[in-house]
């Protein structure tokens, strides 16, 4: 059986479909995965045996460029152009497609599994996207939703002419060279009859939706036994658990301010601080030996062995940290991040950051609350009800519906 992953976006878009492959490929399963031309993602990928079929640009280098929200459609276009040409030359002999990443992207690899009759499933990492009455859903760079509107249904309907303006013509005009009909609702062709949601239950509770069968799969994470860098080793072996902060791969305008402000911070706690470079290419110039900065690392390995971890709210770092039982500082900066920021501090696992600019004393108040001793028993507690299952429920799925189907 042969089956093809595929997304664009960031590293927290890539890291999942890192998981249900390598648990696909313990089942016995041959697995691609459609993914930007980034090294990082390349290398991640390899590190468990899949290969990567690139598609359009590096996201690194598009995240960097930050183009205006005006470039939106012509972006879509070149996406959703893209991956009619490199899915449809990866999904050559597959049973099965699998769908995440950006709106457009999804949007052009479910055309091509419809295109050749391949059974294929929509994933989110995040239910931000996925309609419902119980919430607004999230606005598009530009495109506000009027001040005057506050019925949750309504918004959505907003949502959905929102989307079919910023990306139904690319699509349907790639359709249309493909020879398909043209779709009438982007989201509701992405979204689908039976959308999987790959979050944990404890951390991103599903409420039922009367108009959406929703399958939550839980979070998928791939083991990672990379061992930490021996220099961090040392670091880790020489006092007191450090407190992290790293923002993954969000851009940061202020990058260096952000990791000045966040080790004086961390120092005010009297902690010590273990930076991540990231995306933004966070640097604290800072020569003190309470400082450690680190690129690529093994976040699972890491995490256990801290007293906090100050973040910006990715869905999948705000899981591992879940899983880890470190208490958390979340400073959102965009998308879903405010939503995760808000269920660290519901769930009492953590702080909330009112804002993507911290500063010395902001940080240091939310730190204080996470690292009190109320909140570290909280984190560990809520840790042990989060499922880790995620993948082998979402990979017996997949091969379930194939085998039915065959």
């Amino acid at each position: 059986m042969r089956v093809l992953l595929s997304t664009y976006g960031s590293r927290g878009d890539l890291e999942p479909l890192v998981g249900l492959a390598a648990r696909l490929r313990e089942l016995g399963t041959e697995v691609r995965v459609c993914a930007p031309p980034d090294e990082d993602f390349a290398q991640r990928l390899a590190g468990v045996g899949v290969p990567l079929v690139p598609v359009g640009r590096s996201a690194r280098a598009l995240t960097k460029a930050a183009p205006p929200s005006s470039s939106m459609p012509e972006r879509a276009a070149a996406l959703i152009a893209a991956q009619f040409e490199a899915v449809a030359a990866a999904a050559e002999g597959c049973d099965a497609l699998v769908a995440t990443g950006m709106m457009p992207a999804a949007a052009g690899a479910l055309s091509v599994a419809e295109k050749l009759g391949i059974p294929s499933v929509s994933v989110t990492f995040q239910q931000l996207t996925l309609p419902s009455p119980h919430r607004r859903p999230l606005e598009y760079a530009g495109r506000p939703f009027p001040p005057e509107v506050t019925d949750n249904r309504v918004l959505w309907d907003l949502d959905a002419e929102s989307i079919n303006a910023l990306f139904g013509a690319a699509l349907n005009t790639n359709r249309a060279s493909a020879g398909m009909p043209p779709v009438d609702d982007v989201r509701d062709y992405v979204i689908g009859d039976r959308p999987w949601l790959a979050t944990d239950p404890v951390l991103d509770p599903w409420r039922e939706t009367p108009d959406l069968d929703v399958v939550q799969t839980g979070a998928w994470v791939a083991p990672d036994t990379r061992p930490l860098p021996p220099g961090l080793e040392a670091f880790l072996a020489a006092g007191a658990p450090p407190v992290y902060a790293g923002f993954g791969s969000m851009p940061m305008h202020a990058a260096a301010d952000a990791a000045q402000v966040a080790v004086e911070a961390i120092r005010a706690q009297g902690r010590r601080a273990v930076v991540l470079r990231g995306w933004a290419g966070l640097d604290p110039r800072d020569e003190r030996d309470d400082c450690f900065v680190v690129g690529e690392v093994n976040q699972q390995a890491l995490f256990g062995r801290v007293a906090a971890v100050v973040h910006h709210g990715g869905a999948g770092t705000t899981t591992t940290a879940t899983r880890s039982g470190a208490p958390q500082v979340v400073v959102p900066q965009a998308a879903d991040q405010p939503y995760w920021a808000g269920r660290v501090a519901d769930l009492g696992i953590g702080a909330a950051h009112d804002g993507p600019t911290p500063t010395v004393e902001s940080l240091s108040a939310a730190l204080r609350t996470a690292l009190a001793a109320e909140t570290r028993d909280r984190a560990a507690a809520v840790a042990a009800t989060i499922r880790h299952d995620g993948t082998t429920t979402a990979a017996r799925l997949l091969l379930d519906a194939v085998g039915r189907g065959r």
